[in-house]
């Protein structure tokens, strides 16, 4: 029977609840006019107190004044909220779910609600250390995950960036690479980013670094010949696809929604790089001269049909066959030919 409560008890923390409110304006100006009238009760029962007839009404009057004043009106006061838009308070009441604060405004809840973030930092030393990580990362030009989650106990419902660093992975054909991507989301279930995982940037953080290493194994960095297949650098579109539904397949848990994921940096690792260059650079020289090849020999084969349908010159075998190597020679060269004039006859 315990482990049917707490299965239902989880399942509902999965569905967001909008919690009773009023108008934090109303209740802030009835607090305010309710504070007053217990600052006059208050000198009202210090004047009859000093009566012996009105002793007991003074005192009840002082009482009752002090303890408005002194309890009621800060607890009163702990329930005005302030909410800026795409902002969200997640609240509790005394360990359980209460409702999540949604739309810009000024609202009074239940004074005994706290907000719930497990991603905040509110400490002084938690603070110190946000901002030496935020210096550090200042300098070597990498982004802060979600800065604003990391110091608020309000849950930004924007859309946010995250940018991991860079990632040596091998390919599908073991090849080292050096990528990086840049992954767009927010937040669409407050409840499940606060209740289903403890720190939900970092959960995302992880989560997508895992997801690259997982899509980055299926496809090569890049194919020789082969149009078809593909391949990291070809498919860039295909290959944003796949990892964006592989990160929100893992973070749906987590109450995100994944908007766009790109790869913003692709390379060979240091050690490979000279290497796969020269491979590249000694690919295109044999397309070049594939195309050169080709080219040559269907100018070489124009030329002796129009030499053969004009008449202008009898060319036996062998004659053809030392005019095809001089125009291959010329056409497939790497230089300009050096002519040789023959004053003689060609026999």
């Amino acid at each position: 029977m315990t482990q049917v409560t707490e299965t239902t008890t989880a399942s509902s923390n999965d569905i967001e609840i909008e919690p009773k409110k009023v108008s934090g304006m109303a209740m802030l100006l009835l607090n305010i006019i309710l504070s007053l009238a217990a600052i006059g009760a208050l000198t009202i029962g210090c004047i009859l107190s000093a009566d012996e007839t009105n002793f007991a009404l003074g005192v009840t009057a002082s009482i009752v004044g002090s303890v408005f004043l002194c309890i009621i009106s800060p607890i009163l006061f702990m329930g005005l909220k302030v909410l800026k838009p795409n902002e969200a308070l997640v609240l509790t009441l005394f360990g359980r779910y209460y409702g999540t604060l949604k739309g810009a405004g000024f609202f009074f809840v239940n004074p005994f609600v706290t907000a719930a973030n497990p991603a905040s930092k509110t400490s002084a030393a938690g603070t110190m250390m946000m901002m030496a990580q935020m210096a550090a990362e200042s300098k070597t030009g990498a982004q802060q995950t979600n800065g604003y989650a990391m110091t608020s106990k309000k849950i930004s419902l924007k859309a946010m960036t995250l940018n991991n660093d860079k990632q040596k992975i091998n390919d599908s054909m073991g090849n080292p690479i050096i990528i990086g991507i840049v992954v767009i989301w927010r937040v669409v279930n407050t409840a499940k980013a606060v209740f289903n995982v403890d720190n939900y940037p970092e959960y995302l953080s992880i989560q997508s670094d895992s997801a690259l290493r997982n899509v980055v194994r299926l496809y090569p960095y890049d194919v020789f010949g082969d149009d078809n297949e593909k391949t990291l650098r070809a498919s860039s579109q295909e290959v944003a696809e796949r990892l964006k539904s592989e990160i929100q397949s893992k973070v749906v848990i987590a109450g995100l929604e994944i908007m766009e994921a790109k790869i913003t940096h692709l390379s060979y690792a240091p050690e490979i790089a000279a290497a796969m260059l020269q491979r590249q650079q000694a690919s295109a020289i044999i397309d070049a001269r594939q195309m050169i090849v080709e080219g040559a020999v269907g100018m070489v084969e124009m030329a002796l049909k129009k030499l053969n349908e004009n008449g202008i010159v009898q060319l036996d075998e062998e004659r053809k066959a030392a005019m095809v190597s001089n125009l291959l020679v010329v056409l497939c060269g790497n230089k300009d030919a050096q002519p040789i004039v023959n004053s003689g006859s060609i026999y």
